[in-house]
């Protein structure tokens, strides 16, 4: 399906475009056939997910390809724990497409509405010492390039691309297809529980050490984080699911329709926002469930807002994320949204933000109608100081040069991309800024 006119916009309203045309494909070949027709007419071309980035790094002037058609499993092989997977399959669709095979994703991030292409090309992880972001699940990826070709990567064909590809941002072609390696369906034992924050800053390693998954969140102008620890259990352990009554107060009513009128209140009135974040640790984060690992690791979150995290080195977590403490603090702000503490296990991926490294991330956020610059790039600084690299899907303010010194492999990089889309028919303004011209 082709229609002309229409804007784009991406969930966060950070980003909009009115390309030439859109167009829907429902299988690979036919967005083999639109990449086709927009190099012969000499047009960009970019697929688009769910439009859970936070940049612009979907947006398409020249033609736009819904994926939203191509969705579910090509294939499936449950004694290699391989499965592939049509590119526009949403996250929130894959446990159960992977269920009826006894498998699931190794570690997911804590939302799950995004595209599985749109998710490993810019950088989606979650939380877990020894575990790495999506793109490090992925094995095989078969994409349209510029040639209107497809070219499949995997460990017997191109396999010298994968860290490239895996993690590509869309910069190198139109993937049509993701393989991942699955692993045998889990479930989590969580426990999450208010500790006092400087408990969790001064032995912090400890926390993280100590469990599979390990995140805290800190609302500002408290003392208090909110800690999340998940142990991984067989698929067959006993599971006991939250409540469903609980569940809907906890994450529904609270966690997102009050909390929706207090972040709008608290624009008109900023003094409001210090004593609901303090009534706002007292009422929620002290639970103990277990259940399916999808269940326990993403969440539901329909408040609006914009983010930014970077990624630093595990050990410069805490004075990081001290001297936001004090930015805070120091400027008087009255920041609704909390900060998020999470952590991921060093990758080979060539541009994922935790690649050779072990890494901790800090992300920021706040409420969508208010103002986030000043607070954002206040962080940023910070982060920058602590050898901080920004999400590729989230706010950040660095370019092309700023980038390279951070990535060992952005050169290579840069030269795969030249082989691959010399005439840049898979650009846009954002990646020129990020990639260079």
């Amino acid at each position: 399906m082709t229609r002309i006119g229409g804007t784009w916009q991406n969930w966060a309203r950070t980003a909009q475009i009115t390309p030439l045309r859109i167009e829907r494909p429902r299988t690979p070949e036919g967005v083999q056939r639109a990449v086709q027709a927009a190099v012969s007419q000499g047009l960009t071309v970019k697929a688009v997910g769910a439009g859970h980035s936070f940049t612009g790094i979907a947006a398409a002037p020249g033609v736009l390809l819904e994926l939203d058609d191509m969705q579910g499993v090509v294939k499936a092989d449950a004694a290699t724990g391989r499965v592939t997977l049509l590119a526009g399959t949403r996250l929130h669709r894959v446990p159960r497409l992977l269920a009826a095979h006894g498998l699931a994703m190794e570690n997911l991030g804590d939302i799950d509405r995004q595209s599985i292409a749109g998710a490993i090309s810019t950088g989606t992880h979650g939380t877990g010492a020894a575990f790495g972001g999506l793109a490090t699940q992925v094995v095989g990826v078969t994409m349209v390039t510029a040639t209107g070709e497809f070219l499949r990567i995997d460990d017997t064909q191109n396999a010298e691309m994968l860290p490239a590809v895996a993690l590509g941002l869309g910069a190198l072609g139109i993937i049509v297809e993701v393989t991942l390696q699955c692993v045998p369906a889990f479930v989590l034992h969580a426990i999450d529980q208010p500790v006092p924050l400087e408990d969790v800053l001064s032995t912090l390693d400890d926390h993280v050490a100590a469990s599979d998954h390990f995140e805290f969140y800190w609302f500002p102008h408290t003392d208090v984080a909110l800690t999340k620890r998940q142990t991984r259990m067989p698929e067959s352990t006993v599971r006991h699911p939250l409540p469903v009554v609980g569940k809907w107060i906890d994450e529904t009513l609270l966690s997102n329709g009050v909390y929706r009128v207090v972040c709008a209140a608290g624009k008109a009135v900023p003094a409001i926002t210090p004593p609901f974040s303090r009534l706002a640790v007292k009422l929620t984060g002290n639970r103990e469930y277990t259940d399916r690992s999808h269940r326990v690791l993403t969440q539901n979150r329909t408040v609006r807002f914009r983010e930014m995290e970077y990624a630093l080195p595990a050990e410069n977590v805490v004075p990081a994320f001290r001297a936001v403490q004090e930015l805070i603090s120091s400027h008087g702000w009255r920041i609704e949204f909390p900060v998020e503490v999470r952590f991921a296990a060093e990758d080979d991926r060539w541009l994922s933000t935790a690649h050779g490294r072990a890494t901790g991330y800090i992300a920021v956020h706040r409420y969508w109608r208010t103002g986030h610059t000043e607070y954002f790039g206040a962080v940023e600084k910070i982060m920058l100081e602590h050898g901080g690299r920004p999400h590729w899907g989230k706010l950040h303010s660095l370019d092309a040069a700023q980038l390279r010194e951070s990535y060992p492999r952005f050169d290579d990089f840069v030269e795969l991309r030249d082989r691959l889309d010399p005439e840049r028919r898979f650009g846009n303004r954002y990646l020129e800024r990020v990639l260079g011209d």
